[in-house]
């Protein structure tokens, strides 16, 4: 069986490359240590921690056991190192701190070894610690785990990414309008990569885009927080920013102007006849009826929108309620 660990330090939202990380592990672990490394107290910030729950499970993340903070565990590792005769710096490492503390590479390795990790797969930033940390594991006289890098995800420049670049936190994906979905399926993709990768909004934007379109009525209006009747409204969108948008631009659209009387007439009277909302054939024959009277749709679509572009006409028809229709129709 494999035991891995997620190790993040409660600093913020996840950076995407630390989200990489997660998923990496949790793909290839049996078991899945959620482990909190807040022995820099300096890093932490408030709220981190539940922040860094909150983006794993918006990623459909589950641990098995955790979340264990190492600051509540600072015993047990001074103990461990005491055993081992080691003095408070190895290669050059500090492993306690002057006020008692351990620090990242004797609290990592006591870890792994009570939690009986047997692979550890982390960033590739972290290489420079595993030396100190074989010799640790050594002098507790235990065996050393699997030691497996992850490329980190660098920006244009192949520098890795700053939390302020656009898209290089888990947060700022979500505010973008990013499902959940489609973040995962971009990190699943990239696997283990031996080497660093670029990261590609692209084609997260393109997942995200088929994301939406695979969902269900109910679930794409959940999500986008609008009527289940505004959907056809948002089907095509890029990602949920940009589908509320669409809703928004019908639902909340101002009154337009009425430049032709009769077509809104005919529609008036077409819509009065017509259930308090209607389905896409409803609303295709109430447009169709229109047409075959020569009426004019770009005049329906103002009156409706304010604009003379936009969603398909049975669309408008279909999202607005029938009251709401009414109002913007009549003079």
């Amino acid at each position: 069986m494999k035991r891995v660990r997620y190790a993040p330090s409660p600093t913020g939202s996840l950076h995407v490359g630390n989200a990489l990380t997660a998923v990496a592990n949790r793909n290839a672990g049996d078991w899945l240590l959620l482990r909190i490394d807040d022995t820099d107290p300096e890093r932490n910030v408030p709220g981190g921690e539940a922040g860094v729950e909150e983006d794993l499970r918006w990623l459909g993340i589950a641990w098995d056991e955790g979340p264990v903070s190492q600051s509540k565990r600072n015993a047990r590792y001074v103990e461990a190192w005491e055993s081992t005769g080691l003095p408070p710096e190895l290669q050059g490492f500090r492993l306690v701190r002057e006020n008692g503390t351990a620090t990242y590479n004797l609290a990592s390795v006591v870890d792994d070894v009570d939690f009986g990790i047997t692979h550890v797969i982390r960033g590739a930033d972290h290489r420079p610690n595993e030396p100190v940390q074989r010799k640790l594991f050594e002098a507790l006289g235990t065996s050393v785990p699997e030691f497996i890098y992850v490329g980190l995800l660098v920006g244009d420049d192949g520098k890795k990414l700053s939390k302020r670049a656009e898209g290089a936190t888990v947060a700022s994906l979500r505010d973008a309008g990013y499902p959940a979905e489609a973040v995962r399926a971009y990190l699943d993709e990239l696997g283990l990569p031996r080497h660093d990768v670029h990261l590609d909004l692209e084609r997260i934007r393109s997942l995200s885009v088929d994301v939406l379109a695979a969902m269900e009525d109910d679930e794409l209006a959940a999500r986008a927080g609008v009527p289940v009747a505004a959907v056809p409204l948002m089907r095509g969108a890029h990602d949920l920013v940009e589908a509320r948008a669409l809703a928004a631009s019908v639902l909340d659209a101002p009154t337009g102007e009425h430049i032709d009387p009769l077509t809104l007439a005919r529609f008036v009277e077409l819509r009065s006849g017509a259930p308090e909302t209607v389905g896409k054939d409803q609303a295709r024959e109430i447009i169709r009826e229109l047409k075959a009277v020569g009426g004019n749709l770009k005049a329906l679509r103002v009156a409706l929108t304010g604009a003379e572009r936009g969603p398909e006409l049975w669309a408008v028809v279909a999202a607005l309620p029938r009251d709401e229709a009414l109002r913007r129709a009549l003079p």
